[in-house]
């Protein structure tokens, strides 16, 4: 329980100097913001045929659009593969 304990207990005092806003040795990873709506307006795409095309409801991309929420997950995977390649993305989805 030695070593386990120290390095929880090390890592919870980290957590609470970080919170606090003091200098630790943590590394912050901060995932890049992704520009929803520029995404869409590349496509070409009104709101409502991107989430038919790509099976987002309506009320979550505007959330998306407007800052409200934040894609995460396979939502953002795949908004930065339309990002890069719009077209190979419809191609690929087409019936």
């Amino acid at each position: 329980m030695g070593n386990a304990f120290t390095e929880i207990s090390d890592g919870l005092a980290d957590a609470i100097q970080h919170a606090k806003g003091e200098k630790t040795k943590l590394v912050e990873h901060k995932p890049e913001l992704i520009d929803v709506k520029a995404i869409r307006e590349k496509t070409g795409m009104s709101q409502q045929k991107f989430c038919a095309t790509f099976g987002i409801s309506i009320g979550t991309l505007r959330h998306w659009e407007q800052g409200l929420r934040t894609p995460r997950g396979p939502a953002r995977v795949l908004l930065k593969v339309v990002q890069h390649n719009p077209k190979a993305i419809v191609e690929s989805i087409k019936e």
